[in-house]
Formats: C-alpha cells, sequence, structure tokens
C-alpha cells in the first residue's frame, strides 16, 4: 500500500543540533539556572517573582503544568515548583502578545507550515479571530458576533451528535462542569478529551478489577511504602516534583526500582536544589534497581513476578500471600493461579523462561531480583505513566500489575497501592466532572433531575472515533476547549484531512498551536484567561477549583492582571455560548412552531416538528448566572457528583479535600462482584521482522505534552533539534545505519500500510536493544487511526514497528 508521509510542522529548526552523553543525574543548579532563565526571558524580574511565588500555594494558583499533588500546606516549600512548572507559567504569563496585526501579517498557509515552538512562542492570543470560509487570515470578530455564528451552526445541524466538544485537561472543574452541561443539554455526549489518548487504559483497567479508574494511593501512601516501582513513566521530565517524594521515600528507607527502556537521569540520581546535598552534595541516588524492559514487555514483567511469589508462598506457606484478604475481597484468584501455573511446569502464562526473556529483555535474575525485594516489602505501590498506557496489550497490562498487588494485599493498605500518574493539571478532574463520552446512568439521572431535562443515554464518541466521524462527514462542528487537537493525535494527515472538513472548527485557546493553523471551512479563536490570571465577574473575584492524581480537590486564583482587555474565562466562554445557542434552538422552534400552525394536516406538522434538532431545550439552567458567579456552579456539582457535599464549604480548608475512594478508604471494590476481581490476561505477540526496531515516542525536556518550550532535551544530551531517532548501538551496527546520519522513519503495519516521518539523525543511545525513541508530535504520523489499545481505543505510541531508510539528499 501507498507510503503515508508526514505533514506540516516540519520547517527545519535541527541545523544547530548538537549531541553528548547523556547525564546521570538531573536538576541541580542547573535546573534552577534553566527555570529562571525561562522566567525572566519570558516575564520580566518584576513579573516573575510575583507569579513564581505564588505557584501551588494554599493562597495562590495550580500550576497549569502535570497533576503531582501538592504537600499540605504546612509542608509545602516556600518555592512549590519545579523547572517545566517555571516554564508552563512562563509560557502562560509572558509578556508577548499575538495581535490582530500578527495574523494580518502571517497567513494561514504561513501559519501551517510553521513548527509548534515557533506558534507557541509567539505570546498570548488577546482577542477573537475568525476565518472566513476558505479565506486565508484570520481576522477579528466581536465576542458576539463570534457566539452568534457558532450558534447558528449549531442549531443548522441535523443531529446534535454532528458536533463534537474535546476539552483539555487544564479546564477547571468548574469550567468543564458547564461545558458538558451544554454538550447534554444540546443532546449529544460526544465529549472526547485528552485521557482518551493517555491514561483511558488506566482507567479502564482499574474500573474493571477494583471498581474505580483512579489511583488508590495519596501522597502520604507513596512516601511511607517499603518498595515503589515507576514503570514506564519519566518522572524528571514529565512530573519532577514527584522526585521530591521519591526522595522522602529513599530517606525512609524506602526502595524504587525503575523499569523504563530508556535510563532516565532522575532516577538514577536527583539532587534536590532545596537542600544542601542537592547543592553541592551528590544528591540521591533514587533507583536500588534499573530494569532496562524491552517495549511492551511489561505483561510479561508482571506474569513473572506473580508466578514467583506463588512459588516463594508455596515453600513457605501464609508467608507471602494475603489468602485473608483475599478471600474476603477478591474474586478469579484460582483462575489467576492456573492460569500462572499452566500445566505445572516452569511456563508462566503459557510462556516459557526463553519467551518471557525475548518479550521483556531482562534475565530471570533481574526479574528475581525483583521479586526478592516484593518478597522483604510490607508495603508496595506500582506507579506508572504512558509507557504503560500506549500499547495494544495496555489495560491487559495494568490488569496483571492490579494482580500483583492483590496477591499480597497491597491494595487499601496505608503505603501500598496503584499510582496512575496523571499528565496535565486536572485531566482527573475533567472525568470527575462529567467529561466523558460513556457517561454513568447514575450520572446522567443526577444531571438530568438537577436541571430538569432528560440527558442522551447513547454512548458519544471518543478522540479515535471523533476523528473518524470528522473524516466520515458525520461530525461538522469541532469545538476545543484548550489543548492541541491536530498535533495530539495520531495519523497525522488522517487528523488534519478530517478537521479541514468540518464546517466550522472553534478553539478556546491561551497561545498559538498547530490546531489554529490546521482548520474547517471556517474557525474561530476565542482568547481565555489563564491560570495565572485574576477572574473577575459580576459577582466578583472568582475562584476554581482542580483535582490532582490522588484525588485531592483544591482552589486556584490567578492574580496577575489579563493579557488583554478582550480575554474572557473558559467559564464565561460556555456560559455565554449556551446562551447564545439555546436561544437561536429557541427560535428556531418558534419559527418551526409557526410554519406548523400555518399547516392544515398532521403529516405536514409532523414533518416540520422533525427538521428541528432533539435538544435538551426544557433543560432549567440559567447560563448568565452560572457565568457570574462560580459558587453557583460548585453549588450544582455538589449535587450532582458523589463526594462534593458541602463543596463551597470545604473548599475552604487548607490544602482542600480528598474525595472517596472506597478501595482506599475502606476496601470496598465497587466492581458488579463488590470485591476486587483478578483476572487473566495472555501476553500479546509483537513480532518484528527482521531488520526493523520498535519504537516508543516521547517528550524532550524543553516540552511538555504538546507544547514546545525550546529545542533542548539536556538530560538525554539533545540539544538544538527534536528530529532525532535513539537507537541502541548494537542495533545501529546491526542495520548499517552510522551514528548521525539522516533517516526516515517508516512504519510497518500488519495490512501492509506503511507511515513515513521524514529527516531523522540517527543517535547512539543506550535504550533496550532493539528499541528505538523519537520525540512527538514529529512522530504521530507513524500511528495509523486504527492502531489503538483493546478496550480503550487508546492510540499505540509506545510500540511502532518501524525501519531506517536513509533520508533522500542527506549525507
Amino acid at each position: 500500500m501507498a507510503d503515508v508521509t508526514g505533514s506540516g510542522d516540519e520547517r527545519d529548526e535541527d541545523e544547530g543540533l548538537r549531541i553528548s552523553e547523556p547525564k546521570r543525574w538531573a536538576a541541580g543548579v542547573p535546573g534552577v539556572g534553566h527555570a529562571l532563565a525561562r522566567s525572566l526571558t519570558r516575564m520580566g524580574t518584576r513579573r516573575s517573582v510575583r507569579t513564581l511565588r505564588l505557584v501551588n500555594q494554599d493562597h495562590g494558583f495550580d500550576c497549569p503544568g502535570c497533576a503531582w499533588p501538592e504537600p499540605p500546606p504546612g509542608e509545602r516549600s516556600a518555592v512549590e515548583f519545579c523547572e517545566n512548572g517555571a516554564k508552563a507559567v512562563a509560557e502562560e504569563a509572558t509578556r508577548a502578545r499575538v495581535t490582530r496585526e500578527f495574523f494580518a501579517e502571517h497567513s494561514l498557509a504561513d501559519l501551517a507550515g510553521r513548527t509548534g515552538h515557533w506558534l507557541g512562542g509567539q505570546g498570548r492570543l488577546v482577542e477573537p479571530m475568525y476565518r472566513a470560509p476558505d479565506a486565508d487570515h484570520y481576522r477579528p470578530i466581536s465576542w458576539d458576533a463570534a457566539f452568534t455564528l457558532i450558534a447558528r451552526e449549531l442549531a443548522a445541524l441535523e443531529s446534535p451528535d454532528e458536533a463534537a466538544f474535546y476539552t483539555s485537561g487544564r479546564t477547571s472543574n468548574e469550567a468543564a462542569f458547564v461545558y458538558q452541561l451544554f454538550a447534554r443539554a444540546l443532546g449529544t455526549n460526544n465529549l472526547p478529551d485528552c485521557s482518551n489518548m493517555c491514561h483511558e487504559s488506566s482507567g479502564t483497567a482499574l474500573t474493571s478489577t477494583i471498581g474505580i479508574g483512579k489511583g488508590s494511593v495519596t501522597l502520604a501512601d507513596l512516601e511511607a511504602a517499603d518498595l515503589v516501582l515507576v514503570v514506564g513513566q519519566n518522572p524528571g521530565t514529565n512530573h519532577p516534583r514527584m522526585l521530591s517524594s521519591l526522595e522522602k521515600v529513599k530517606r525512609a528507607g524506602g526502595r524504587i526500582v525503575a523499569v523504563n527502556p530508556l535510563p532516565e537521569a532522575a532516577l538514577l540520581r536527583f539532587r534536590n536544589p532545596q537542600h544542601a546535598r542537592g547543592v553541592v552534595g551528590r544528591g540521591t541516588a533514587l533507583a536500588d534497581q534499573f530494569l532496562q524492559i524491552r517495549l511492551g514487555g511489561d505483561l510479561a514483567l508482571f506474569q513473572a513476578l506473580g508466578r514467583r511469589l506463588l512459588d516463594a508462598e508455596d515453600a513457605a506457606p501464609g508467608t507471602v500471600v494475603d489468602h485473608d484478604f483475599i478471600a474476603r475481597h477478591t474474586t478469579g484468584f484460582d483462575d489467576y493461579v492456573r492460569h500462572i501455573r499452566g500445566d505445572g511446569g516452569p511456563s508462566v502464562g503459557g510462556l516459557s523462561a526463553a519467551e518471557i526473556a525475548a518479550a521483556t529483555g531482562l534475565t530471570g535474575a533481574e526479574i528475581d531480583e525483583l521479586a526478592g525485594r516484593m518478597l522483604s516489602a510490607k508495603r508496595v505501590v506500582v506507579c506508572w505513566a504512558m509507557g504503560l498506557t500506549q500499547h495494544a496489550g495496555a489495560v491487559a497490562t495494568i490488569q496483571e500489575l492490579v494482580n500483583v498487588l492483590l496477591l499480597q494485599g497491597n491494595i487499601g493498605r496505608p503505603g501500598a497501592g496503584v499510582c496512575p500518574v496523571r499528565g496535565h493539571s486536572n485531566v482527573q478532574g475533567d472525568r470527575t466532572m462529567g467529561i466523558w463520552e460513556r457517561p454513568t446512568a447514575a450520572f446522567l439521572d443526577a444531571l438530568g433531575a438537577e436541571f430538569g431535562f432528560a440527558p442522551p443515554r447513547r454512548h458519544g464518541l471518543d478522540v479515535v472515533d471523533t476523528i473518524r466521524a470528522m473524516r466520515d462527514g458525520r461530525v461538522r462542528v469541532f469545538v476545543g476547549m484548550g489543548g492541541n487537537f491536530v498535533a495530539a493525535t495520531p495519523d497525522s494527515a488522517v487528523t488534519e484531512a478530517a478537521i479541514r472538513s468540518c464546517r466550522l472548527t472553534v478553539q478556546v485557546s491561551t497561545t498559538l498551536n498547530r490546531s489554529h493553523a490546521v482548520t474547517g471551512r471556517a474557525a474561530l479563536i476565542l482568547p481565555t484567561l489563564g491560570r495565572t490570571e485574576a477572574d473577575v465577574q459580576v459577582s466578583g473575584p472568582q475562584q476554581v477549583t482542580v483535582e490532582d492524581s490522588m484525588g485531592m480537590v483544591h482552589a486556584s486564583r490567578g492574580r496577575l492582571a489579563p493579557a488583554g482587555a478582550q480575554l474572557r474565562s473558559e467559564v464565561a466562554i460556555v456560559c455565554g455560548l449556551a446562551e447564545a445557542t439555546f436561544a437561536a434552538l429557541a427560535r428556531r422552534t418558534a419559527q418551526a412552531a409557526t410554519e406548523t400552525a400555518a399547516t392544515e394536516t398532521a403529516a405536514t406538522a409532523q414533518a416540520v416538528a422533525e427538521t428541528v434538532p432533539a435538544v435538551g431545550r426544557t433543560a432549567d439552567v440559567d447560563w448568565v448566572g452560572l457565568g457570574g458567579d462560580y459558587a453557583r456552579i460548585r453549588a450544582h456539582i455538589s449535587r450532582v457528583v458523589p463526594g462534593f457535599d458541602d463543596f463551597e464549604k470545604r473548599l475552604a480548608e487548607p490544602g482542600g479535600f480528598a474525595l472517596p475512594h472506597p478501595p482506599r478508604d475502606s476496601r470496598t471494590f465497587p466492581t458488579p462482584s463488590g470485591r476486587a476481581a483478578f483476572t487473566v490476561n495472555t501476553a500479546p505477540a509483537l513480532t518484528v521482522p527482521p531488520g526493523h526496531l520498535l519504537l516508543q515516542t516521547i517528550r524532550s525536556h524543553d516540552q511538555y505534552n504538546t507544547t514546545i518550550y525550546g529545542l533542548d532535551d539536556r538530560y538525554r544530551g539533545v540539544r538544538g533539534g527534536r528530529r532525532v531517532v535513539l537507537v541502541h548501538p548494537d542495533d545501529l551496527a546491526a542495520l548499517g545505519v552510522a551514528d548521525g546520519t539522516h533517516v526516515d522513519l517508516v512504519s510497518v503495519w500488519t495490512d501492509g500500510s506503511t507511515r513515513r516521518a521524514e529527516n531523522f539523525r540517527a543517535v547512539s543511545y543506550p535504550t533496550a536493544s532493539g528499541c528505538a525513541a523519537a520525540y512527538f508530535p514529529e512522530t504521530n504520523v507513524l500511528v495509523p487511526l486504527d492502531a489503538t489499545a483493546r478496550r480503550s481505543n487508546t492510540p499505540t505510541s509506545k510500540s511502532l514497528v518501524i525501519r531506517l531508510e536513509p533520508t533522500a539528499g542527506r549525507a
């Protein structure tokens, strides 16, 4: 089949690319220096001091970066942010502005040819902009005109399911709640969000095993663990404040094991810049053991661990397996044991020792060492991120790690449990607020009772299915609440063509990104307040709330003056758009009624009535009132979402409050059986032909999700560019590719199709043998739309079979 080649976001910024040896430690004084340099450059001295002192403080604002929880207020540092958090704040609080003059100078075609790094560096968006149908420039538009335009398009749809409402994980609880209410009052559950592309596999696996799709540990639990496994995760770049918690684990006598195809500097040694030992000393060696696993081998590893724990229990009955916990709180144990032990021989889950070694790339001695650590630990926590969630067998892999924890009763015990580490700062809160294409009946019942309407019951579209629907002409209006949908999604050529097929695309944003350059026939940019900025509505200054990775809900209060007089909050934008849309629908309904009254036959009346979309026109929502006073939104949340009773009162508690988590709180498991479930999982077979490698997509240290702060990944020794592919030196030699050669990455799929990402520099790097790594979004083109994880539909960006081909015209 034909080669599919990457499109856009490829203007060469890599001519200054420099490669050096990867670092063996992270943070320290250089981390502070880079944070300050970025802040001073983007914000200036006074603005930097004023802003950074409020990040993650109880009286300040939640960092717009990751969702790692804050310590209790009395235990927080005066500098409660990391290097990448400072970069996220600087990106939002920058003094640079994107004005109407900028859009007059830069055409849509020009913007489409720019890199994400260049686009994001232009500054804050400050007024609504409109791209008229097929025009090549954005032009200013008033808010009222923008809302009228969107409302007209939504009211004209034949079905509310022809619209999709995407959400980024930086959206507040209040904005997320009114956003999903708007979509459901309109009549659709098409609420794709960034969870679909990252931790959907975690939620699916955890819901099926422990009954709730969230982690079961608190920050105190993690820091009290005897053993912490950090699997498929790079906290030094993606969640740097986690390093302080891991340091506390080590200082308290706990042990840490890193499981990852790449050696990550921060897990090798952390130099905490807030302590003298991190500034003038050698810091703390975090990982007691590093298992350099082959991509996709984690399920086999956890099955091998389960077999070793069962064998140890046989050798010393009653000392390893928590039989009382299993009998009282679980189902499926006997089936699990039969599967792991197979025919009673040495195989594990049907895999021989040789097959386990091939799948994991680990020796039996390495797995034995980890099993020994688990045997000696009374409290075990397993942390993971997208290194586990973006594989075809991701759900089964996470279910398997739950099996291992259940064996020793390590769920619902202080200092033990599951810890999926979320990305965006409120991605977990958005799901709690109802941003989900498959809402539960209980949530819809409560929502309908609160607002007096019948929410739609049919499941909506997730991210991948939204792209398919746009491609096929079934979704005609796309609204994005934050994020960068075009750059975050797989199969870049298909996604961009799908977006361009829409009648209207709307982006609610703080800064420019590729989703503003790849648009529908008509497009709107609606500029919004950032987390750092004061939000003042008719009732006075507002606060919003977020939920962190561990289920803590707390307030966030911006203090900076808005970047522009025309900026509106996300809540105000949603409520204003909803008010305009339902007014337009009311007018259409009135017009239909007038036409019906003028007819004389029931058949004609029915035909006219059927032209009006089946929307929740009777929903009792005071959109204007909600937009003017967020406490009113929280009052609704307290009556709709479990765990938010007395929301406003509890929000005043220092540090916020914890949401209930039955497995953690009482060893109660809200599964159909009322018990935690052992599961039987089969390790997927992933065949890599000779001359090919397994590729994972990764972030650089100068990046957060699709936001590119700079062109350096200094911990990995990559500076001045991003189009690199990291390959083990032995693999380069076997492939006949010299270090520094320019190559195309060609992904190969079972249907015979290929995808091509052009002009990458091959870099000799100590990754796992047979594996490679390259940055996204540059490599998203390599992931076909239909390559998704079983059951979660998450793109499989961590297990791509590729070959390297010389780049035409490059030495």
